[in-house]
């Protein structure tokens, strides 16, 4: 199936400046925003706080529960099924204070009053602060650790240039996805962590379809001018970058809207992985190879030939 036809020849280099206007605009509003605010809004996982597992004598009415629980002032809280519909997680911030009692105690005591004896506790464990920065310290290291294994293996399977651009096209979307997150004010999860290396998973896909199509169009067309190879190259493999973000975005799509405030976060932070990894795909890897080509061949000009001086007889 082809959503672009054969022989298509879209000028995407010649517009790489207005793109690299977009990016660096993004990127900057990502930042200011993460300043800020101070930082992510961090949940539950990384800030510490109350985990509860709760089993109910039937389906438990999870919509009524978060009512319930918003009422309590107890800080941000996480409820999710355990397996069945009858079995919940919930997850509560950590705030200090409440006369002594915590947090497990506050939530218990406010669905007693309301359900009564219809639900067992099975589980009450903390996660102080101590354990949430360590898991904010992990989260990062996932992401460095993911980012210098693509650039190790990208380099080895093709050059270096083509490993760096891919690099800084996913930096640019882990940026802008956390800043989409940072200006909405959600908050910054485990399972947001496991979006964003999907994401680099899913942008760096595309990304070496089109490096392939370049590595194999640089030698099919030598002579040919870089920006001229890298615009045939992409237009080449269009079809099929719209075709697979397009079907994969249909799926993400349904799951953001039907599939419950659980994975609400996941879903969102996929979406604008998906449609800022295809734009870099296309607007931000290719571009910054054929800069380095142009800076490489402008050092190379600026070179003088070295003359050596003849030794007199």
């Amino acid at each position: 199936m082809k959503i672009i036809q054969p022989g298509s020849n879209i000028d995407f280099l010649g517009k790489r400046r207005i793109a690299a206007v977009l990016s660096i605009t993004a990127i900057v509003i990502s930042i200011l925003s993460l300043v800020m605010h101070g930082g992510p809004n961090y949940g539950i996982d990384f800030k510490g706080g109350t985990l509860v597992q709760i089993k109910f004598s039937g389906p438990a009415p999870i919509a009524e529960m978060r009512k319930i629980i918003a009422r309590l002032k107890v800080g941000d809280f996480n409820i999710q099924e355990f397996g069945s519909p009858d079995e919940l997680l919930i997850r509560v911030q950590r705030v200090d204070g409440n006369n002594g009692e915590s947090q497990a105690e506050i939530v218990e005591k406010a669905l007693r009053e309301k359900y009564g004896k219809n639900f067992t506790i099975d589980r009450v464990e903390m996660v102080g602060p101590k354990v949430g920065r360590d898991l904010r310290e992990k989260a990062l290291l996932a992401l460095i650790y993911s980012l210098l294994g693509i650039l190790i293996y990208i380099t080895l399977r093709f050059e270096f240039r083509f490993g760096l651009a891919a690099i800084i096209a996913l930096a640019h979307d882990t940026i802008i996805t956390i800043g989409f997150f940072s200006v909405l004010d959600k908050e910054f999860t485990l399972t947001v962590i496991a979006a964003l290396l999907t994401v680099i998973g899913y942008s760096l896909n595309d990304t070496i379809v089109v490096f392939d199509r370049v590595r194999e169009n640089l030698r099919l067309k030598r002579g040919m001018e870089m920006e001229s190879v890298f615009n045939i190259s992409i237009n080449q493999t269009l079809s099929r970058t719209l075709l697979t973000s397009g079907t994969t975005m249909v799926v993400i799509l349904s799951i953001f809207l039907l599939g419950g405030e659980v994975i609400h976060d996941f879903s969102f932070a996929l979406i604008i992985g998906i449609l800022v990894g295809t734009y870099s795909s296309i607007f931000i890897a290719s571009p910054v190879i054929l800069v380095w080509e142009n800076m490489s061949a402008n050092r190379y000009k600026g070179k003088k030939p070295s003359v050596r001086k003849r030794k007199k007889a």
